[in-house]
Parts: C-alpha cells; sequence; structure tokens
C-alpha cells in the first residue's frame, strides 16, 4: 500500500435541489498509484471531472462532498481547510485542464503566470525564478522557451498553450498530476506529441496521474489503469488491457462500439453526379499590419482547387492551421478570396455582391463546430430554425411547422421546439444545428468540425444521423475534420491539406490502403492508440 498516492472512498458529490439526479458521483472507490496512468473514463455529465475537481477543492458552488474520504499523504482532503489546499494545489497536486486559453489569464505572460507558482511555494529569488520557468519551458520541448516566457497566450498555438500549461503543472514535481481532457481540442499530431510528453515527464518523476478522457484511443496510447463512470457510478475498473480487451459491464462495451475504428467501412459506390461545388485555385492570405513595417503574413489557402459533386461527402483533413477551415467558409462565402474562383451550381459566386447572394444561399449552408456559440441563446429552438426561412419569404405559421419537422428528422421530439438552446445537451444542440442548416432546404451541406467536442457514442449518432439524412435528401456534403478515424467513416473522398494546399486527394480507401503523401502517412500514425484501433477492427465482424 505504499505505493498508494490517493485513495478515494465512497466518495459521494451532491447536486443541487432540481438536478436531474441526487448525485454527481455516488459511493466511488477509487486507488491512484505512483508512476502509473489511471484513465477515468465516461461521458459528459457522468461525473469525471467534479470527481476531480474534488480531489482540489474545486467544486462549483452548491455542490460538495456529501459523504466518503480523498486520503492524499495521510490527510483527508474532504476535510483539509481552504489555506490548506491552497497549499497542495501546485505544490502537491498539479492539474492540466481542458482549455488553456481559458484557464490562463491573458493579461499576464506564460513566464509571469508559472512564476507565479514558484513565487506562492518556493523562497527562490526573482532571478532563479526566471531561470526556472525557462528550463520547465524547455522540458516540455516548446522552441525558444525564452521568448515564450514572455509571450502572451494569444500568442502561442494550442497545442503550445497545453505544453505551458504541462510546464505549470509540473513546476513542484508534483506527487499527483490531474489531466482533465487535455487533448480533446487538439488536432492528432499535436495530441499524439501532447501524450507522449505527458507519459514521459510522468515516467521520468514517477508522478501519479489521474486522466480524464472520453477518447478510447487515448486511454489505449496512454493507460495502465482505466476506470469507468457511468451517471456518477463507477461501473468497472481494471487493468488497460482488461477493460479495452474484455470488458465486463454493458456501458463500457457500448462505449468501445462506438469508437470509430481505423477503418473504411463497407459502403455502395455511389455514382459521381454532377458538380455542385467548385473552388479554382482559390487564394487567401492574412496580413498581420505593424507600424514599423509592413509585418507578416501567412497564406491560409494557396491556389486551392478542389469540387464536390452531388450525393459525395468529401472530407477535408489537416491539423490547426492547415487551411481546411478557412476553404470551407471561402466556399460558403463567409469569407472573401484574394483571387481564383468559387462555383456554386454551375453560378460562379466569388464576386457577388453580399445582398444579391441570398438565393444562393439557400443552396448551400453550414454546420458549425461549436452549436452552443452558434446558437441565440435567448431564441426558442423553434424561432432558431424557423428564421432562416421567414427571412427567405415563408409565411411564419409554415416555417413553425417546417421547424418542427425538422426536429423529428434529426431524431428530436417536436415538443422541443420552444426550449431554449442551454437546456439542451451537446450532442442535443448539434442536432438542432443539423436542423437548423436543413430549414433552407440546400443542396450542399458544410460540416466544420461537427462532432469533435462529443463524446463518442453522441459522435457515432451525429455521424449515422448525417449520413442518413445526406442518403435522404441527396445531398452534397463538404466534411471538416482533424480526425482521420472520423473521416473513413462518413467520407467518399478525402482532401488533405497542409499549409493552405491540398497534398493529397483520393477516393477514402486509396487514401486509408495506400496513403502517397509523407504528410498523410504522418496523420495515420499520430492517430491515438492506431495499434489498438486497427486489432479491433481485424476482429470486427463484417
Amino acid at each position: 500500500m505504499s505505493d498508494v498516492v490517493l485513495d478515494i472512498a465512497n466518495l459521494t458529490i451532491g447536486l443541487p435541489p432540481g438536478a436531474d439526479r441526487a448525485a454527481a458521483v455516488q459511493g466511488m472507490n477509487l486507488m491512484l498509484r505512483a508512476g502509473e496512468v489511471t484513465c477515468l473514463v465516461g461521458e459528459s455529465g457522468s461525473g469525471k471531472s467534479l470527481a476531480a475537481r474534488a480531489v482540489l477543492g474545486l467544486l462549483p458552488p452548491r455542490v460538495g462532498v456529501t459523504a466518503g474520504s480523498i486520503m492524499f499523504e495521510g490527510q483527508d482532503l474532504t476535510k483539509a481547510t481552504p489555506a490548506q489546499l491552497a497549499k497542495i494545489r501546485g505544490a502537491r497536486i498539479g492539474m492540466i485542464f481542458q482549455e488553456p486559453m481559458t484557464a490562463l489569464n491573458p493579461l499576464h505572460s506564460i513566464g509571469r503566470q508559472i512564476e507565479e507558482v514558484l513565487s506562492i511555494h518556493t523562497s527562490l529569488d526573482r532571478r532563479a525564478r526566471r531561470e526556472k520557468v525557462v528550463a520547465l519551458l524547455a522540458d516540455v520541448h516548446l522552441p525558444e522557451p525564452a521568448r515564450i516566457a514572455r509571450s502572451f497566450p494569444h500568442q502561442l498555438s494550442g497545442g503550445q498553450r497545453q505544453r505551458a500549461m504541462i510546464a505549470m503543472a509540473l513546476a513542484l514535481d508534483p506527487k499527483l498530476l490531474i489531466a482533465d481532457e487535455p487533448t480533446t481540442a487538439l488536432d492528432v499530431t499535436t495530441q499524439a506529441q501532447i501524450l507522449h510528453l505527458i507519459h514521459e515527464l510522468q515516467r521520468s518523476h514517477g508522478t501519479a496521474v489521474l486522466f480524464i478522457t472520453h477518447d478510447f484511443g487515448v486511454v489505449a496510447d496512454i493507460a495502465d489503469q482505466v476506470a469507468v463512470l457511468q451517471r456518477g457510478v463507477l461501473v468497472e475498473a481494471g487493468p488497460r488491457d482488461a477493460v479495452l480487451n474484455d470488458p465486463q459491464h454493458a456501458y463500457t462495451q457500448a462505449l468501445l462500439a462506438a469508437v470509430p475504428r481505423l477503418v473504411v467501412p463497407q459502403r455502395a459506390p455511389t455514382e459521381p453526379g454532377i458538380v455542385m461545388l467548385e473552388s479554382i485555385k482559390a487564394r487567401k492570405e492574412y496580413r498581420q499590419r505593424s507600424l514599423f513595417g509592413r509585418g507578416r503574413s501567412t497564406v491560409a489557402l494557396d491556389a486551392v482547387s478542389v469540387t464536390l459533386r452531388r450525393g459525395e461527402t468529401l472530407g477535408l483533413v489537416g491539423e490547426s492551421g492547415s487551411g481546411k477551415s478557412t476553404l470551407a467558409r471561402a466556399m460558403t462565402r463567409l469569407l472573401t478570396i484574394d483571387s481564383g474562383d468559387i462555383v456554386l451550381d454551375g453560378d460562379e459566386i466569388t464576386r457577388i455582391p453580399q445582398r444579391l447572394m441570398r438565393p444562393h444561399r439557400q443552396k448551400i449552408q453550414m454546420i458549425f463546430q461549436d452549436p452552443y456559440a452558434s446558437l441565440n441563446p435567448r431564441q426558442r429552438i423553434v424561432d432558431v430554425i424557423a428564421e432562416g426561412p421567414i427571412i427567405h419569404g415563408l409565411p411564419p405559421a409554415e416555417a413553425e411547422a417546417r421547424a418542427r419537422e425538422l426536429l423529428g428528422l434529426v431524431g428530436l421530439d417536436p415538443s422541443a421546439a420552444d426550449r431554449y438552446p442551454h437546456e439542451f445537451s451537446g450532442g442535443q444542440r448539434q442536432r438542432i444545428g443539423i436542423a437548423r442548416a436543413l430549414a433552407l432546404r440546400p443542396q450542399v451541406l458544410v460540416a466544420d468540425e461537427p462532432v469533435s467536442a462529443l463524446d463518442v457514442s453522441v459522435q457515432a449518432q451525429v455521424l449515422a444521423l448525417l449520413a442518413d439524412i445526406k442518403a435522404r435528401l441527396q445531398l452534397s456534403l463538404l466534411f471538416v475534420t482533424h480526425d482521420l478515424r472520423v473521416a473513413l467513416q462518413i467520407c467518399d473522398r478525402i482532401a488533405v491539406m497542409r499549409h493552405g494546399a491540398i497534398v493529397e486527394l483520393a477516393d477514402t480507401a486509396d487514401i486509408y490502403h495506400s496513403p502517397q503523401h509523407p504528410y498523410t502517412k504522418a496523420l495515420f500514425a499520430a492517430v491515438p492508440g492506431a495499434a489498438w484501433l486497427q486489432k479491433e477492427a481485424a476482429h470486427a465482424p463484417p
């Protein structure tokens, strides 16, 4: 028992009156040992993040521990005072948050924020603290660590911000590291680097790690032990290989079944239809102005030419900054390009004034990555969906009837029409986003990372819904994603983008079985749990 770093016994976390259940976590028992990574897995709302926050005494107002204990270094953290917890946070227990842009202070440099941890918990002088900050940033493999220390959060990429968060969490060599979904929003290559980094640092320091995730590919890569939470109840726990290869609980089995495999499913061949959407040598350059000169420029699209045919799903795949979302927005005329052409259903729409775009907008609609940010929180769902048809001249009564019908089409009860966006889960909000995009009866749908933030089970439902609707309505779908596993499941062809250019474009099966470009091969190699996913696919029934 001497190697047990954290012992959670019979932990129950109560929820405020009126919640959908009495407890967020109920009777949870979990041990974390030195030098091991324990992955806590479950869907959104399972209680995994609240369990982790309870360790640090960071539960939201009106949510608290009602039973059980959390033993760390001989102390029950559920009974610790705020002053005692303040000494433990950062020093003995480090935490990596899911969204570093939210967790980091935008007004302070990266170096100052890491230095603050050192000034609170150590007696180092200012010079020693600054040297330590640069050394920590070098340890997490950030380029030019001295420059990064002087930089502000908005000046770094998502992967760089996450590395800075890891440096801060490990500044004082903690005994326990809690990582709350630290790779969810990152593309596969950055995700692979972060996972390797956490594993490398954990092994070298002998740290116990509690890693929260909903991605079983990540579990396959990094876990020693796995614990599965379902609506606050720990339903299964054990060594990684036992849980992944021989799951005992029905919920674990269902989660594993929903994981997108690294394989191309058998699909009926689609007859190539007419070209519905096309970019012809599209170019877009972003220029940063400077007081002392011309400033830097970034080529987001470098003479990109691509076609989308009727009834086809074309995937745009690449890392953050590859240009895929820029191309999607250019093809929907949500931004203008510097040169080249965009052709929609035979009409060149690149230079049409915005006031004359309305007839063309009916033909092409977009599903956004974050449905909550794209839905008006003050409007009922029926009004959100009906707004477009009303603007385009449909009588309000007919538009409302169409909205309720579309809710049924996307698998929601039409009675939900009178509720507001905050009353729905993430997966339900994405279904509402799909219904809104279908309200104008478009011929082309552009989906920009529509499932990247969803749990695997919800992700599978939304992907199946998109495929079903596309087939029934004979739509063309431009599908933007950084997840090759998802692209393989839904796309007929895949275009791989890098640095604003398409480096490879082929049928999905050809891309999977025989990738030609080194970058495409690198993307496949970086997929979390690639070896396990391929093994699972090989044993799956046809």
